[in-house]
């Protein structure tokens, strides 16, 4: 969320941010929802003044014996108790109508992001690895998985609907081991701490870290219920959100804290199933595991002081792309043009797999720097080790990385002509020392 004191002092600054998303400015209404809130503040102040005065001079009138002006001031008195409860309501909503406006605007670019619309506009930054020659023509994911009986859509479909899988045998050990490839490496090497978060949030949570209200369609929402005796209605209903990303709780640990800066940067990992709605997917990706409603995905989040938080960008997504280049997949990394950026990003790196069998590359993880952004709507905070003052964190998040995805890149990166999949050598000893997966009878 932004700081309306910085939009006041810098109105075009902001606007001029704004611009760099394509979105026009708004800075002036900003500022006038800030006046508005302001005098409504200012209104019941004055009327809290004017009471315990006014009571004060009953006293003084009563003393004097001036009944008339005693009564007067009693008359007045009940009128500001009378209009007190339209006073603190009118304050309510205004303060209200200028969060609900904040809460709904994206984080500014950094200036190190470059400008564009859309995908088209990014910026490739470096690419690794070699890519295969085959000496057949390269299946898609779904088609080897299918072809070796471990992968099954229909059987997904026929319980919980179109985008999710059914994963079997080998390809589901095969799964489970990436992950916990990815989780020894981030904790051993990359010095995350990992956490096992809920998957079930509030909605504080949620908006904490810019889920909410902006993306309210493209979320799973979960409501619990206990039907009261003989009457067939809830009793008590508890609202939840399933998690996009385990971005929302690893960030919302600091949520209301304030940290010493002796304790940051903290570095938090989690393997965790994420869903999401893909209200915006119509007809994308509708084959294979590329884009669904639940998937497995290796979390990286990070909270810094500001100083700290440019260069830890670049770290976490150095360690992104530590397990790409282990996994020995060919990747590219690209800086997201400010058209492109997540709604509370500053900056993003994407790091796209290639994949042979689509003969493109497609992201596998993307990892964001949100300044102060979320830690505004979340309250977290640190105290500076010199002279104590109290200041926001810095976040970042970044998929280190997208399980589900690299499953679909080792199939297709290692696959052979009789379509079997060779298994990765880091891959090995999480696999019981399979070097090969084909069909099981």
């Amino acid at each position: 969320m932004h700081d309306i004191k910085l939009i006041r002092d810098d109105p075009q600054a902001f606007d001029a941010a704004r611009a760099r998303r394509g979105l026009e400015p708004i800075a002036d209404r900003l500022v006038s929802l800030d006046d508005a809130r302001k005098m409504a503040i200012s209104a019941l102040q004055r009327a809290q003044e004017r009471r315990n005065a006014a009571s004060k001079e009953i006293g003084v009138a009563l003393k004097e014996k001036d009944q008339a002006k005693a009564e007067a001031l009693k008359a007045e008195v009940a009128k500001i108790k009378e209009d007190w409860p339209k006073l603190e309501a009118a304050e309510r909503e205004a303060i209200k109508t200028l969060e609900d406006a904040l809460g709904e605007i994206p984080n500014s670019p950094l200036q190190s992001a470059p400008g564009g619309r859309d995908e088209n506009d990014n910026v490739e930054v470096v690419r690794w690895g070699k890519l295969r020659n085959f000496d057949f023509t390269p299946k898609e994911h779904f088609e080897l998985g299918e072809g070796l009986g471990l992968m099954d859509f229909e059987a997904a479909a026929k319980i919980s609907g179109a985008r999710f899988v059914v994963n079997k045998g080998k390809l589901a050990r095969l799964e489970r081991a990436l992950a916990q490839f990815m989780l020894d490496l981030h904790t051993d090497q990359h010095g995350y701490t990992e956490v096992a978060p809920p998957l079930l949030v509030r909605d504080a949570a949620m908006f904490g870290t810019a889920q909410l209200p902006k993306f309210r369609e493209d979320q799973f929402s979960v409501t619990a219920g206990r039907p009261a005796s003989g009457t067939g209605q809830d009793e008590a209903t508890a609202s939840y959100w399933l998690i996009p990303t385990a971005e929302v709780p690893l960030t919302n640990l600091a949520s209301g804290l304030i940290l010493d800066e002796s304790q940051l940067p903290l570095r938090m990992t989690a393997g965790t199933y994420c869903f999401r709605a893909e209200a915006g997917a119509a007809g994308r990706d509708t084959r294979g595991m590329i884009r669904q409603h639940q998937f497995y995905k290796v979390e990286l989040v990070s909270i810094t002081t500001p100083e700290q938080s440019l260069e830890e960008h670049e770290r976490m997504t150095g360690c992104a792309e530590k397990v790409l280049q282990l996994l020995e997949l060919p990747y590219r990394k690209v800086v997201l043009c400010t058209g492109d950026m997540g709604f509370a990003s500053q900056k993003t790196y994407d790091l796209e797999v290639w994949l042979p069998g689509q003969g493109k590359y497609r992201e596998i993880s993307s990892c964001s720097v949100c300044g102060d952004f979320q830690a505004r709507r979340m309250n977290a905070r640190y105290r500076a080790s010199e002279g104590g003052s109290l200041s926001f964190v810095h976040t970042l998040n970044g998929s280190g990385v997208a399980v589900g995805r690299a499953l679909v890149a080792v199939l297709e990166n290692y696959q052979e002509a009789d379509g079997s999949i060779t298994v990765p050598k880091v891959l090995r000893p999480y696999m019981g020392g399979i070097e090969r997966i084909g069909r099981e009878r």
